[in-house]
């Protein structure tokens, strides 16, 4: 998904002094390399600790980068990503071959070479590195369907109707084909059997209902979507994946595959103003709405996380068990530190811990009944 917190170009007004603002994108740089290590991107982790410490101003990029006005962090303009994700997208179109020599498939490089390779990057390639910058970084990690279709197995298990699907944040739509891919939870398998992509996440505890949910329509939004049918999307969506994670790249390429056959239409709106527009509008008896989002809704303007919850609210008060509402959300979630869970929020009914996962799919813990 896009972040949503501004359009995505470089903030114009000025909140702190130039030396504090470097001291939080170097701070952003760190934290950054910690997340990429604990998901498993020794590369990437290196890359971002090594532009903590060594960038400067003498290009423009540095100045660029060094000189953000606005949240440099993860949450907000996630301009670690924006820096790695340029780079790598070069990496990809053969436009640095230099630097193209310390990325994988080849072993992890020594730290002082790796940065003489970028600093020369910024130095012959700053006009290409640019407008990067301006771009929020893109991700449609569709390792996140294989916890989000566990979820429609629990859904349907308990109300065993045709789903109309609602994503947020839903960047190209691929995560909006979920029932069209296959996966292994545990020792069962579930899914569209002989599927081009076949999710295996680890699985600890036991496994949802082995349901086929059918769906019956699916939509989403984004304030900046991507289209799977166009290469310079495709491309841009590669670009953000770690390029040590081959397994992300190829999952990725697969969904590709399958979008082309299923196209999903992404409306390109602000998440809140979609979803009191379309949740609810055409309520039908003998059908069941549900609403997801993964790892999107802390991107929000807090007014539309509010809009959307107060919506949620309003609509689930006049759901019925034979036209029930469901909120998904696969998130960060403020009572388990640094984990993510998926709740399901069901009207007439209650909140359910379902699940925690990896924020790329790579294990979940079943964790409902």
């Amino acid at each position: 998904m896009a972040k949503q917190d501004h359009d995505g170009k470089r903030p114009s007004k000025a909140t702190a002094s130039p030396a504090d603002n470097e001291a939080r994108v170097r701070d952003a740089f760190r934290l950054q390399a910690e997340w990429c290590r604990n998901l498993g991107s020794p590369f990437t982790s290196l890359l971002c600790a090594l532009a903590a410490e060594n960038l400067d101003r003498s290009t423009l990029v540095g100045e660029t980068i060094l000189s953000w006005e606005g949240d440099p962090d993860a949450k907000a303009d996630s301009v670690p990503l924006r820096f790695v994700g340029a780079l790598n997208g070069l990496v990809r179109k053969g436009r640095l071959p230099e630097l193209a020599r310390f990325y994988p498939p080849n072993l992890l490089p020594d730290g002082e070479a790796l940065w003489a390779a970028v600093a020369g990057a910024l130095t012959t390639a700053g006009p290409e590195i640019e407008p990067w910058l301006d771009l929020a970084p893109q991700t449609n990690e569709v390792g996140r369907s294989s916890i989000l279709y566990a979820g429609l197995c629990w859904l349907w298990a308990h109300y065993p109707l045709p789903m109309r699907l609602y994503e947020v944040g839903a960047s190209a739509g691929l995560n909006l084909n979920l029932d069209r891919y296959a996966y292994r939870f545990g020792e069962d398998t579930f899914g569209a059997a002989g599927s081009a992509l076949f999710l295996t996440p680890e699985w600890e505890g036991e496994a949802p209902p082995n349901m086929t949910p059918r769906v019956i329509a699916r939509s989403g939004c984004d304030v900046a979507p991507l289209d799977a049918a166009l290469p310079r999307d495709r491309e841009r969506l590669l670009a953000y994946v770690w390029p040590d994670q081959a397994p992300r790249v190829k999952r990725l390429n697969a969904a590709f595959a399958i979008a082309q056959h299923h196209p999903v239409h992404v409306e390109r709106r602000d998440a809140a103003a979609w979803v009191e527009s379309h949740i609810g509008a055409t309520p039908a008896w003998g059908e069941m709405q549900i609403l997801f989002h993964s790892i999107a809704f802390q991107y929000f303007p807090t007014a539309s996380q509010e809009r959307i919850a107060v919506h949620m609210e309003k609509t689930g008060a006049s759901a019925t068990r034979d036209a029930p509402l469901a909120w998904m959300r696969f998130e960060a979630d403020p009572e388990l530190d640094k984990a993510f869970s998926l709740r399901v929020r069901v009207w007439p009914g209650e909140d359910h811990l379902l699940a925690l996962g990896d924020a790329h799919g790579r294990w979940v813990k079943w964790m409902a009944g």
